[in-house]
């Protein structure tokens, strides 16, 4: 449990265990150490972990992570979260500062690499999230 740092003690299972220093039942002192309250990270903190989320999980659904199989890949999922990704970067670009272009130029590179894995690639403006990020061309090309 201790890898998700958004947990709030609430919303932790009971495991049986003993509780630890501050009652929280099935957690150890260490372990709660490793967990931060909501309410205490800044947002953008909060944003640009959901952002490396998305990011790394269109990268797993277009088979782009180490040791992919082709049985990895699923377009239709890696469509959705391409989505979701581009409308967050969108949404928060004024907040992104210094990160923004970093940011845009992996989601662009996502969007390529859909295309590229697409049997029948989509039209310009037509692809994943193109419709907050605008037509995405490989410049190469």
């Amino acid at each position: 449990m201790t890898e998700n740092s958004y947990s709030s003690p609430a919303q932790m299972p009971d495991t049986g265990a003993a509780a630890g220093d501050d009652g929280v039942p099935g957690l150890e002192q260490t372990d709660m150490d490793n967990i931060r309250d909501l309410g205490d990270i800044p947002a953008i903190e909060v944003i640009t972990r959901a952002i490396v989320m998305l990011m790394s999980a269109s990268a797993e659904k277009l088979g782009l992570a180490e040791g992919a199989t082709d049985d990895d890949i699923d377009l239709d999922e890696a469509r959705r979260l391409i989505t979701a990704l581009a409308g967050l970067v969108d949404a928060s670009r004024p907040d992104l500062g210094v990160h923004a272009a970093p940011i845009r130029d992996g989601l662009k590179q996502l969007q390529l690499a859909f295309r590229d894995a697409s049997a029948y690639p989509d039209e310009p403006g037509e692809g994943p999230g193109e419709k907050y990020t605008g037509p995405v061309r490989d410049r190469r090309r």
